[in-house]
């Protein structure tokens, strides 16, 4: 009786352990999805930034008051990347 006891006890912390977890994996799914969007929007608007050459950069400096605070965050992330394939591979637990 002890034994099963235990077993159930075990079981019922497990199950409230993936409960809380599954939580804070979701959300960091959406963190993670978000700041993958972020990255796109910028490079797409301010690639010229990271020396890729951009014909629509006037039109860009529109839009630049809105993003100024999270550009210069972004400008350091994408030139601190070892390796864009290792994190897009890490995205999908595979081995890069």
């Amino acid at each position: 009786m002890n034994d099963k006891l235990k077993e159930f006890l075990e079981n019922l912390k497990l199950f409230f352990e993936g409960a809380s977890d599954f939580n804070r994996k979701s959300r960091a799914i959406l963190e993670k999805e978000a700041h993958d969007q972020m990255d796109n929007f910028i490079l797409l608007c301010f690639a010229d930034m990271l020396g890729l050459p951009l014909p629509t950069s006037y039109y860009a400096l529109e839009i630049l008051p809105y993003i100024a605070d999270d550009l210069e965050y972004w400008q350091r992330r994408m030139l601190d990347r070892k390796s864009i394939w290792g994190e897009k591979w890490g995205d999908w637990d595979l081995d890069a």
